[in-house]
């Protein structure tokens, strides 16, 4: 029979301390000092580590569930054999989040399914194992919000939320034709993050054609001005990507065929 080698003290004050996780890996690591011979302060940083590993882990996994990004899109897993061109130097220009830092912004502009969403959502989680704060949101969806919101007071609380996270996310952005009301908040929120925090958007359109898309032309051209004069532009090019994200079946042989 083995012998438990934690204590029922120890496990009680570990739990005391809210450190119980540690009991995941602390036989593992007791067993590792004895047959290293390990220092007593080198076993406490060891098993110390593994909690802060964890609890970053953690911390990671929260921010990416708050920001609501695809938990698929990792840049690990973009396929280099996609037929699609970019500016791959940008790509990794982009990826070092230098842009985050001078709170620049990124427009990522392409036809249909060349993987602008996929990109996008990469960098956010990059940006989340970095420490930011990341919120990606449809921008049709993002301003019917907003709208909504009017209704029942809660607009400057949906504001802040849009206004205050480190990177914004906008997917589909001037895709439709605003109203005035959608192209006034929409105006608020560029303005809001000009040169203060980075947002990413992705565009079936290129800037030039964003203008037209607003029902104020006064505005547009004040926000779009701020936008571009302070943003990388990532062009993609090439064939849909969107079929490589199709879930395949394994054909596994059934059991009893030879």
């Amino acid at each position: 029979m083995t012998t438990d080698p934690i204590s029922p003290d120890l496990k009680a004050t570990l739990r005391r301390l809210k450190l119980s996780r540690m009991l995941d890996t602390l036989p593992e690591r007791l067993t590792l000092a004895r047959q290293q011979k390990m220092p007593h302060q080198d076993l406490l940083l060891l098993v110390l580590s593994d909690e802060v590993a964890r609890r970053d882990s953690l911390a990671v996994t929260l921010r990416v569930q708050k920001a609501h990004l695809d938990p698929t899109m990792h840049l690990e897993a973009w396929d280099p054999t996609a037929k699609v061109t970019l500016d791959r130097a940008l790509l990794n220009e982009l990826t070092s989040l230098r842009f985050l830092d001078g709170h620049a912004h990124v427009a990522i502009v392409g036809p249909v399914g060349v993987g602008k969403t996929f990109l996008a959502h990469a960098l956010g989680h990059i940006a989340c194992r970095r420490g930011a704060t990341v919120l990606a949101l449809r921008t049709d969806q993002m301003l019917k919000t907003l709208k909504h919101a009017r209704l029942d007071n809660s607009y400057e609380v949906e504001l802040r939320k849009v206004v205050a996270v480190d990177l914004l996310l906008l997917d589909d952005f001037a895709i439709d034709v605003l109203d005035a009301t959608e192209s006034r908040d929409l105006y608020e929120i560029l303005l809001e993050r000009y040169r203060t925090s980075s947002i990413i958007v992705t565009s079936n359109r290129g800037p030039d054609e964003w203008l037209a898309t607003f029902a104020d032309p006064i505005r547009a051209q004040s926000a779009i001005d701020r936008f571009t004069s302070n943003a990388y532009d990532l062009v993609i090019d090439g064939e849909s990507y969107r079929p490589r994200l199709k879930p395949h079946v394994t054909n596994e042989p059934k059991e009893g065929k030879r």
